[in-house]
């Protein structure tokens, strides 16, 4: 049997739009698995991206916000397959900023 990182359903949990990282950081806040914390602030991040991509979509370029959200809807089904695969690999250089940035939801 694979080793199944303690925290694995709460990771998974975090990937569910649009809450699903709040409700997986409340699970996570008593047991504390890295491996939840991990993927909890990359889904943050993922999340803050997905807004931008709002926000230019609708004050700056349709086009431009529409080809944000594609990627960033790309990177969010990427991220959640690591997370399913027990992997703490996410975005090139984003996710390793997002660890450094989102202490706060440690």
């Amino acid at each position: 049997m694979k080793n199944i990182p303690a925290g694995k359903s709460t990771s998974l949990i975090a990937y569910a739009p649009f809450v699903g990282f709040i409700i997986a950081y409340f699970f996570n806040r008593e047991e504390n698995h890295p491996f939840a914390t991990w993927h909890i602030k990359n889904m943050f991040g993922l999340t803050l991206m997905f807004i931008v991509s709002l926000v230019i979509q609708a004050q700056v370029d349709v086009t431009v916000g529409d080809i944000i959200w594609l990627i960033c809807l790309l990177l969010w089904l990427f991220s959640w397959a690591m997370a399913f695969f027990n992997k703490r690999k996410g975005i090139p250089f984003l996710s390793e900023k997002f660890q450094e940035w989102f202490t706060f939801l440690n």
